[in-house]
């Protein structure tokens, strides 16, 4: 099998943007918007750094012009002033031949927030989505980030609905298929301040070969060769492994029943740390460096 050449970057949401916040919103923990924050990092990973050409698609978003310019105005704080935005609405405008090429073109692709749905409904089959997957796959040094509906999009099981305080009964937590880019893994963002891990956990009893990824705001993931991952930004990952299940009720229970699981394993990541998809393998800080050898 051969493993995707290009980056992800998928996002928890309410990336620290160089702006002040309202108190109490979100904590950053000291980390430094200019050197250490998650848009320095993406920027960081492109293949040209400052003078990459960065599109940013705001489709998820129902407000696109004023999502569009608050990345404009973010990336532009980091000096990097050669990005775009394509506020696609619909899937006539995502046959449009200039969006196409500027595609083509891009060094890396930034996907807002908003709702995963419109984006799986606005690309899928689509030339741009067909562009985005094989420029991932194939060509080292691309680079695809998302935040929230962004990021949750990424997968191949993609959850699109499910209030977490309802996410113990089954059948609250809503999946389809994602945009894709990662197969076995289900990506949840907000995760920590919107109380989510309970939605995860469903998806992911309901999904046990899927690794679950809750994403904590203003915390993401580096993840290359489709499988070695570093927990960026100020907060934190919650990975959840159903791989060793030994007791669910999920499949026996009416909707609305409450679920049972037995033996989740569960680990939390924050910055620096390290997991590795294929071996189910978290790293710590002080361990060797992704440990690639190890694994090889």
């Amino acid at each position: 099998m051969n493993l995707p050449k290009g980056k992800l970057i998928p996002v928890g949401g309410a990336e620290d943007k160089g702006t002040d916040l309202e108190q109490g919103f979100i904590q950053r923990n000291n980390l430094n918007f200019f050197e250490e924050g998650i848009l320095r990092r993406i920027v960081n990973e492109t293949k040209f750094q400052n003078d990459s050409r960065i599109e940013v698609i705001t489709t998820a978003s129902m407000i696109p012009i004023e999502v569009g310019d608050n990345y404009l105005d973010a990336f532009a704080k980091l000096s990097c002033n050669n990005v775009h935005t394509l506020n696609i609405r619909n899937r006539e405008e995502a046959q449009n031949p200039e969006y196409i090429e500027r595609i083509r073109n891009a060094d890396a692709v930034m996907i807002s927030g908003g709702n995963q749905m419109r984006l799986t409904a606005t690309f899928g089959g689509t030339e741009i989505y067909d562009i985005l997957r094989s420029r991932y796959n194939n060509e080292t040094g691309f680079l695809i980030a998302g935040t929230s509906a962004g990021a949750m999009a990424m997968s191949n099981t993609m959850i699109y609905e499910g209030n977490a305080a309802n996410a113990h009964l089954k059948g609250a937590v809503k999946v389809t298929t994602g945009l894709a880019f990662m197969r076995d893994v289900i990506f949840d963002s907000h995760f920590d301040k919107r109380g989510r891990f309970g939605r995860l956990a469903q998806a992911v009893a309901s999904n046990p070969s899927c690794i679950g990824i809750g994403l904590g705001e203003d915390t993401g993931l580096l993840i290359t060769d489709g499988n070695y991952m570093e927990a960026i930004g100020s907060g934190m990952i919650v990975i959840i492994d159903g791989h060793n299940i030994r007791h669910s009720n999920i499949a026996d229970l009416a909707d609305g029943s409450p679920i049972s699981i037995e033996n989740l394993i569960v680990h939390f990541l924050a910055k620096g740390n390290k997991y590795i998809l294929s071996e189910r393998k978290y790293l710590a800080m002080h361990e060797n460096e992704y440990a690639k050898t190890e694994v090889e």
